[in-house]
């Protein structure tokens, strides 16, 4: 839900449960926040993508505002649980939400990756590794940082 609010948001304790409040009336409006992965019946991972224009802090910051007027769909965040990462599921999350993206008619799908040669503590990499994109097809249109790109994948 982040992304989703424009101003400062508080992270604390007390942000969790409104955050769920937030999510629950955004699923019961009739929007997708994201995509869960399942192994096993079980969930397992999260992808939240949806319309650039939906996620409001995009627009403000200085690493992944706009780089055109192009429609574009977003993907702000990939979660897989501790205990199943190294498992490919990342990837299956990212391909899931190309052809999800693809399903509703998106035809440019966009992502925040970081960007760096030493590994990142699992704690900074919600919007993925460079490596998990291009792997699925995605290409850098800019780079605003040493460590983090934007990056796009056609999807007409």
């Amino acid at each position: 839900m982040y992304y989703r609010r424009s101003g400062k948001v508080a992270v604390n304790s007390s942000a969790g449960e409104e955050n769920k409040r937030q999510l629950c009336e955004l699923v019961e409006a009739g929007t997708v926040p994201g995509l869960v992965g399942y192994l096993d019946s079980r969930p397992v991972g999260w992808i939240s993508l949806g319309p650039r224009v939906d996620y409001q802090k995009l627009a403000r910051s200085p690493i992944m505002k706009p780089v055109d007027d192009a429609e574009v769909w977003s993907i702000v965040c990939t979660y897989v649980l501790k205990g199943e990462r190294g498992k490919g599921l990342q990837h299956q999350l990212v391909h899931g939400a190309i052809d999800y993206a693809r399903e509703q008619g998106v035809r440019t799908l966009e992502a925040y990756p970081v960007d760096k040669a030493e590994r990142s503590h699992d704690d900074f990499m919600f919007f993925g590794a460079r490596s998990l994109y291009e792997e699925a097809g995605f290409t850098e249109v800019v780079r605003r940082s040493a460590t983090r790109v934007v990056m796009r994948k056609e999807l007409a």
